[in-house]
């Protein structure tokens, strides 16, 4: 029998080189049913819109699904749990990966925050666990373990520094044990990272193509869930101030 996952996207959403499509991909060619919207505009995310469209995706599952969240989504699903049980929105897991924080810099996602943090909430949101996962992250410089972790209460799978935002632009691309843990739950280990160039001989690195043309980890990170493939324009740094480019 098909099992449902909901898989929510981040601030400007995911691209075909992140995690997160590779993960839909591979789920639906194992015959279970996917959900992966594109959550109103993305570029200028509006807490009530991503609300709705939240609350619609789950109401359209059979049953309760197994979520997937990234970034900026993880800030939504803590919104959503306030609710949840109310509306009959519950899940029957929920990861959450890499939430930003306001202190993050970036204009464009401060609409959804200040951010609920209730421990009571997102425990009856999800008939199993809720799990975080996060590494050492530009846009939650407070670290994601301590702002939403321990208040939280739930376990938190810490990954290397180099991690980062979890997502192609800091290196990271297909993760199958994020694959592993949509069946059965539990830690997870570190995503596939894409080779540093000093890992290479020049003429590899020149001869051997990047098929879903990740950067490497050693260039300029930008905030963006698709990483270098999701946008054509350039995304501010953390600390940019300049609202017209966030």
């Amino acid at each position: 029998m098909a099992r449902s996952f909901l898989i929510l996207h981040g601030y400007a959403g995911s691209g075909p080189g992140h995690w997160q499509t590779w993960l839909a991909d591979r789920l639906a060619r194992a015959g279970e049913r996917v959900a992966y919207p594109e959550l109103p505009e993305p570029d200028a995310p509006e807490l009530p819109a991503w609300r709705s469209a939240l609350q619609a995706e789950l109401r359209a599952l059979p049953d309760e699904p197994i979520v997937v969240c990234h970034s900026l989504s993880c800030i939504l699903w803590l919104h959503h749990t306030a609710a949840a049980v109310r509306e009959g929105g519950r899940a029957e897991r929920v990861l959450l990966v890499a939430p930003p924080s306001a202190s993050a810099g970036v204009r464009a996602i401060l609409p959804m925050f200040p951010v609920p943090v209730d421990p009571a909430a997102v425990a009856s949101a999800a008939a199993g666990e809720t799990r975080l996962v996060c590494a050492r992250d530009p846009y939650c410089p407070e670290g994601a373990d301590v702002l939403y972790g321990r208040p939280l209460g739930v376990p938190v799978d810490r990954l290397p520094d180099e991690a980062g935002h979890i997502n192609v632009e800091a290196g990271y691309g297909p993760w199958p044990a994020v694959e592993a843990w949509c069946y059965d739950g539990g830690l997870l280990g570190r995503p596939s990272s894409v080779e540093r160039p000093e890992q290479r001989s020049s003429e590899e690195h020149e001869n051997e193509d990047n098929a879903l043309g990740y950067r490497n980890v050693d260039e300029e990170q930008s905030y963006d869930e698709r990483g270098s493939q999701g946008t054509d324009r350039p995304e501010p740094p953390p600390n940019e101030e300049d609202e017209k480019t966030a």
